[in-house]
């Protein structure tokens, strides 16, 4: 079970978070004074979820409210883009609870907020921000993380929170100091599984934390690289024009699915367009099979570096 603490701030996605819970991935705010932004609570949700679902729902979705039940686990709550309750079930792993919490949760609450939850991982590269996207394997994580072995620092990883600043700018939110990467990644990185937590259901892949390259700042959103698999033996960037780049962001974004039902087709369509028409974006192509990420690390900063 997670262990209840005392009144804690925490600070991610550009929000000041109190949680009942200990979020021990977050940063801790050093100023106890400033205003909440979001609420993780715990209650018993097990009669309004009776209520509210049918049997055989894993999910209750209204335009401001969001349901989940996750099997032997607990049941979440996301609210009005400011507020998370969590059900737990009585013996239920906390590390499990946290992913759906920092994962989900906060993917979820993004959306109520009007804030673009993009699915990747995202660099700072010359005080800018780009964004790596792509399907589940596709190899965000490992990029980035190839990135971070060059001294280069981390923005997120998993859920990428993209706002606008006063002049109408896209701007990416820190998140937290951690990567998820796959054992295969580490091995190519001469990193020791041993010294990291395996995430819970899925020994093969790690907890990374990323310290000390970590950016606690916004950032400008530069780029988007869209990785995809091919049956090639080249990797290859290829600029994305048009309605290309829309699909794009609207594939990529987190929990896509959830957009119409909470009826933000219109505010997705029109961000999509604010945040294409200010930055670039590329297809990166690369083989099925192999280690390929210092290979797309030399192709993105060739790129970036021509662009300039």
């Amino acid at each position: 079970m997670i262990q209840t603490i005392n009144k804690v701030i925490y600070r991610a996605f550009g929000l000041n978070i109190n949680s009942e819970f200990e979020l021990s991935e977050l940063m801790i705010s050093n100023n106890e004074n400033e205003s909440i932004d979001v609420v993780i609570n715990k209650a018993d949700l097990s009669e309004r979820w009776s209520q509210l679902a049918k049997a055989d729902d894993m999910y209750v979705i209204s335009k401001n409210l969001f349901m989940f039940h996750i099997k032997d686990t607990a049941i979440f709550c996301v609210q009005d883009g400011g507020i998370i309750t969590v059900s737990p079930v009585i013996g239920a792993d906390e590390a499990k609870i946290r992913l759906y919490v920092l994962g989900t949760c906060m993917g979820t609450l993004l959306m109520q907020r009007r804030v673009l939850p993009l699915h990747g991982s995202a660099i700072a590269i010359d005080g800018k921000a780009y964004a790596f996207v792509g399907h589940s394997g596709a190899g965000k994580s490992t990029l980035a993380s190839a990135f971070i072995g060059r001294e280069f620092q981390l923005l997120s990883d998993d859920v990428i929170a993209v706002t606008f600043s006063p002049d109408q700018m896209p701007m990416v939110m820190p998140a937290y100091p951690q990567q998820k990467l796959w054992e295969e990644s580490l091995t190519e990185f001469g990193m020791e599984t041993s010294r990291y937590q395996s995430i819970f259901d899925r020994e093969t892949k790690y907890l990374v934390p990323v310290s000390d390259h970590f950016v606690t700042k916004p950032l400008p959103l530069a780029g988007v690289f869209e990785l995809t698999k091919t049956d090639g033996d080249e990797t290859e960037i290829v600029p994305m024009k048009g309605l290309a780049r829309l699909h794009a962001l609207y594939c990529h974004t987190f929990r896509s699915s959830l957009l119409e039902r909470f009826e933000l087709m219109d505010w997705h369509f029109k961000t999509s367009i604010s945040i294409s028409d200010r930055i670039r974006m590329y297809q990166l192509r690369r083989p099925s099979s192999g280690f390929t990420a210092p290979q797309l690390m030399s192709l993105i900063l060739n790129t970036i570096k021509m662009e300039e």
